[in-house]
């Protein structure tokens, strides 16, 4: 019986696609072999001995410590993609409303506090202050073209939009996905040149640390809008509100509230509302729970920030994985240990992502226990697991 342990309220969908006869889910496991979560701050938590894999039901992983589970051989799975619908829609939202004054209008209204002729007289007074601009003709920058990233700039263009983008690390998957329409500029100076708006999506890194800055916000024509439902912390936020104030830009509109932000009267500043849909939760919940399982019965590993995309089929062998440093002649020990033992490699698969490799092999009989000792005392390997024979 295998035990998960929730640190947050996660979609029933999701949590019913762990077969209940063959695992235990609960938010009280005190050794569990998985934990799910979604925004949890796990940095300050220990974490017991006994995970194996840890899901998050998001695409974010701030609030996990990845260079410790990393050391410790534990694979993080997200979810990207799973709420890219939501935060698309949420960027156009965005976009309107900050190109209508939507918010500046209806807080007119609410406060003339008057009815009949002299309301009607007074919303069409007041009006004329809030005339905006409309969206098609203008240009749209879009940072990072990831799942979100490529949504936005495809329904941008639906909109008549014109829309360039930038991200060096484009994934062949995203590439496919994205409108020929979408002219893809090599670096951030180019795309901040001469837009009306731009639509960050970007993990929060050392390297997009105040990706966005005094000098890039410059570049853009006068009266833009930026929006921001990355993180946080890609943004100048005093680069951004000095911009505002000075009127070079009309509006920032983000997912991240500071005291600051919330000061200024050209800030829409939303409650993390990025990725909550109902249907984004299940969504996330369904895709982060299939593939925690998939490693833990399987060993496969998908959508993991930590460790390589590693999948290779089961037949009716026995499997172990192991996770381990990346350094030359790995496999070959691995190999020779499973030799001296006695054992056929039926099939192996062994992938790596910067310092970390992880390797799959079917084997033609039992593993005997002095046989994985052996494999754990390889100098490198950070965690191994015996899934034993296949029951299909």
């Amino acid at each position: 019986m295998k035990k998960v342990l929730t640190l947050n309220n996660i979609a029933a969908v999701g949590l019913s696609r762990f077969p209940a006869a063959q695992y235990e889910v609960s938010s009280a496991i005190t050794d569990p072999n998985a934990i799910i979560l979604r925004s949890y701050n796990m940095h300050a938590m220990e974490i017991p001995a006994s995970v194996e894999a840890i899901g998050r039901a998001g695409a974010g992983v701030n609030n996990i410590p990845i260079d410790v589970l990393s050391r410790r051989g534990v694979p993080v799975f997200n979810a990207p993609g799973a709420n890219a619908n939501a935060v698309k829609e949420l960027v156009i939202a965005g976009l309107l409303i900050a190109a209508r004054n939507i918010c500046d209008a209806r807080d007119y209204v609410r406060g003339l506090g008057l009815a009949g002729d002299e309301l009607n007289k007074a919303v069409e007074a007041g009006k004329k202050q809030f005339v905006g601009f409309e969206l098609p003709g203008r240009t749209l920058g879009v940072i990072g073209l990831g799942a979100v990233g490529v949504h936005v700039a495809n329904a941008a263009l639906s909109l008549g939009m014109k829309v360039v983008g930038f991200d060096p690390g484009i994934t062949v998957r995203s590439a496919w996905q994205l409108s020929s329409g979408v002219e893809q500029l090599e670096t951030i100076e180019q795309l901040f040149k001469d837009v009306d708006a731009v639509s960050v999506h970007v993990p929060l890194i050392g390297q997009t640390k105040n990706l966005i800055k005094k000098d890039q916000l410059a570049m853009m024509r006068k009266g833009g809008v930026l929006i921001n439902f990355s993180r946080g912390g890609v943004v100048d936020a005093a680069a951004v509100i000095a911009a505002l104030d000075s009127g070079a830009l009309h509006a920032y509109v983000c997912d991240f509230p500071t005291p600051e932000l919330i000061a200024n009267d050209k800030v829409i500043a939303l409650p993390h509302l990025g990725a909550s849909t109902a249907e984004a939760e299940d969504n996330c919940a369904i895709m982060v729970v299939d593939n925690v399982r998939d490693y833990l019965e399987n060993g496969n590993v998908r959508f993991s920030v930590n460790f390589p995309q590693t999948v290779m089929p089961r037949t009716d062998a026995f499997r172990i994985t192991l996770a381990n440093a990346n350094v030359p002649n790995m496999v070959g020990q691995i190999s020779t240990c499973l030799a001296d033992a006695g054992l056929n490699i039926e099939d192996l698969l062994n992938k790596s992502m910067g310092e970390l490799a992880y390797t799959l092999v079917d084997l033609d009989g039992e593993v005997p226990d002095a046989t994985l000792d052996a494999l754990r005392g390889i100098d490198g390997v950070l965690a191994l697991r015996y899934l034993g024979k296949f029951l299909s």
